[in-house]
């Protein structure tokens, strides 16, 4: 393979590392809409489509893998590709969450809500925004701002626990609605875990960038 054909490769597979988060990003947005909104035709939607977003993952991964196998990358663009293979995974579970937000709506049905949902968006905006600044920074290979959205993530455990005493008042003060505050429980949890898997984002892009490991390189360059 000529190195020009090399070079358009490696920027195929970020392309279509992109895409894929786009993909994921449009998941949680929708999975969170269907649960707001008691949308169980958009809720099926996102569940058939987590297929497709594995699909992307796996074909990026042979992408990568048969790049690193046939053009033995050196230094930078060897982390580069092994970085594209993290993020995929990365994403994957992240839409994942997105199907289980959706299965948890398909769960409660037309049942009464609990309470309007208020924090469960607002940490879905939050994850999103999260996910889109890692990405932003993956493309620019910007250390410092992977390390802001590493921090981020404490707002989100925040807003999590907020949301979990919320929900454990409910409960205790009337047993009947144990069910539903699960259900609003478990989809905040899965909010939560797709902020940690984008503060995996950010990490898995300082080491593509540095070579080192989060905790190496801990403060924004002056």
């Amino acid at each position: 393979m000529l190195r020009s054909e090399y070079h358009r490769d490696l920027q195929l597979v970020q392309d279509e590392l992109l895409m894929m988060a786009s993909m994921v990003e449009k998941a949680i947005g929708r999975s969170v809409d269907a649960l707001k909104n008691r949308d169980l035709l958009m809720a099926e939607e996102v569940i058939r489509e987590d297929d497709i977003i594995d699909d992307k993952q796996d074909e990026i991964e042979e992408k990568c893998i048969d790049l690193i196998a046939t053009q033995q990358p050196m230094a930078g663009d060897l982390r580069v590709l092994v970085t594209v293979i993290h993020l995929a995974s990365e994403l994957e579970r992240m839409g994942d969450y997105a199907e289980g937000i959706a299965k948890i709506c398909r769960m409660m049905g037309d049942e009464p809500p609990l309470k309007p949902l208020i924090d469960i968006p607002r940490m879905a905006e939050m994850a999103s925004d999260m996910l889109r600044r890692s990405l932003d920074a993956f493309v620019k290979h910007d250390v410092d701002s992977s390390i802001e959205v590493r921090r981020d993530d404490d707002e989100i455990d925040a807003m999590y626990e907020q949301v979990y005493r919320e929900l454990l008042t409910f409960m205790l003060g009337d047993p009947t609605v144990i069910r539903r505050a699960t259900y609003l429980l478990w989809a905040a949890h899965n909010l939560e875990r797709i902020a940690d898997r984008t503060t995996n984002i950010a990490e898995n892009v300082i080491y593509m960038v540095t070579g080192e490991r989060y905790g190496e390189v801990t403060t924004p360059a002056g």
